[in-house]
């Protein structure tokens, strides 16, 4: 939702939750769980060594890379999800990608989604929408994605993960998922696509001639 808007409307997207995704992807890959913990000392050691970026594939669509590899389709994988509330619920992660967002916003001209973007990341945000959506929508949004990927999925596990991610990013102390003050609230579980989007460019055209 947040990619089509910025490329309709010409802006950079940028998915935050990717981001957290990259550094839970380095974490599994460099054997910084012990079950479900971080290690969290060795990953304050190595976080200088954790580069993510963004660069447009073929179809003009933003694709994530972990010190300069494309990783796109590995973060979007159940065992990723799985281990991301960990990771994110860390403070010194949290500060290090909040200064890396707000890095990249600086320039303004952005569409950035994620889970507290419009709290903590951009406060003065021009335009915040808060979307929701049931945890069953929800979930069987993701499975149908995994799906069309030719992954084997599990609709129940999936939507316990779903349920058992937003328990843990709503009671966090840092930076809790909630809905800013001044956003607008979508409830999506019952739009399709183009009534959102359509939705959505009126909202923003509201606000630039505002």
């Amino acid at each position: 939702m947040a990619k089509t808007l910025a490329k309709s409307i010409g802006y950079i997207y940028i998915d935050s939750g990717a981001m957290y995704r990259a550094v839970t992807f380095y974490c599994l890959e460099n054997n910084l769980f012990n079950g479900k913990e971080v290690r969290i000392d060795k990953l304050r050691e190595q976080m200088d060594a954790i580069h993510i970026s963004f660069a447009l594939n073929k179809e003009g669509k933003p694709e994530t890379y972990l010190n300069g590899e494309n990783v796109e389709q590995q973060i979007r994988s159940m065992n990723v999800s799985s281990h991301v509330s960990q990771v994110s619920t860390i403070d010194f992660v949290r500060t290090t990608m909040v200064a890396a967002q707000q890095q990249m916003g600086a320039a303004k001209g952005i569409v950035m989604d994620g889970r507290d973007i419009g709290t903590t990341v951009f406060p003065e945000a021009e335009l915040k929408i808060f979307v929701t959506a049931s945890a069953e929508i929800r979930a069987q949004r993701r499975y149908d994605e995994l799906k069309q990927k030719g992954e084997e999925v599990d609709f129940q596990k999936i939507l316990e993960n779903v349920k058992e991610r937003d328990s843990i990013d709503q009671n966090r102390v840092i930076s809790p998922l909630r809905k800013a003050e001044d956003a607008f609230l979508l409830d999506n579980s019952l739009l399709t696509i183009p009534e959102q989007q359509e939705w959505l460019i009126q909202k923003y055209q509201d606000t630039i001639h505002h």
